[in-house]
């Protein structure tokens, strides 16, 4: 007879939707009682994956609704709001029949499943392109404009032409050449948008990381250049560093 740990063990293997129901009918008429609570937590594991299985297949409504425009492409921006250092966006193509679980605003993602989906969209993605702009651009021309040039660059670094661009909330006038669909709170909404999302964010923290070991006395690694009540006292103690946005930082020094 199995252990409760080695059937603890099992249900820890099982992943998908096919395994755990598996393991449900096989383990559901063991009188232990300690099988019994493992049976529960498998019961509780499946509806969560067959909710989230369902959000998933939502958040690719707009993918659907536009299909017949061939590859559509989710574009994402990170960092328009930061004190410091550049704006980055990503510019993302899913497969048609995209099975990634867990897409969303990058926001409301841990960084850790952040880094893990990450990997995830890298591995799967017809293609992805990255753009970014430096705290100089945003101070010469604004953050809006700035964020328009990295997205543009994100769209032309892609290694695949697409037939349409999924947008958080803007529109792009030197993408013309494209079909774009813009999307409020876009990033909520299609599994595009969001992988894009996720893309920029993970790039640029990774560069705020190795800002901070270069200025580590504004905490970059933990508030990414965002003015948290730290960043702004070591930046009235300090003053700016060259990764500052003057434009940004008036109020403040």
């Amino acid at each position: 007879m199995q252990s409760i740990s080695e059937i603890k063990s099992i249900l820890q293997e099982a992943v998908d939707e096919k395994a755990i129901a598996s393991f449900i009918e096989i383990y559901s008429s063991d009188e232990r009682a300690g099988v019994h609570k493992i049976v529960e937590s498998a019961d509780k594991k499946l509806k969560a994956l067959q909710a989230e299985i369902k959000r998933s297949y939502d958040m690719r409504t707009y993918e659907r609704q536009y299909e017949n425009l061939g590859y559509l492409c989710g574009i994402d921006e990170v960092g328009r709001g930061p004190l410091a250092g550049p704006v980055y966006a990503a510019a993302v193509i899913l497969p048609t029949d995209t099975d990634i679980l867990y897409l969303n605003d990058s926001k409301k993602l841990s960084e850790k499943k952040r880094e893990e989906l990450y990997d995830v969209i890298m591995e799967k993605a017809v293609a992805v392109g990255i753009g970014s702009r430096t705290c100089e651009r945003i101070d010469e021309i604004n953050i809006l404009e700035a964020t328009k040039e990295a997205m543009t660059d994100a769209v032309h670094s892609l290694s695949v032409k697409p037939g349409g661009l999924l947008i958080d909330a803007l529109h792009i006038p030197s993408l013309e050449e494209y079909q774009q669909i813009s999307i409020i709170k876009g990033d909520a909404k299609s599994a595009s948008i969001a992988a894009a999302s996720i893309i920029a964010k993970v790039t640029r923290d990774r560069i705020m990381k190795e800002y901070a070991r270069e200025y580590p006395q504004y905490g970059f690694d933990s508030n990414k250049g965002y003015g948290s009540a730290e960043h702004i006292e070591a930046l009235k103690k300090y003053g700016p560093c060259p990764i500052h946005r003057r434009s940004f930082i008036g109020n403040f020094v």
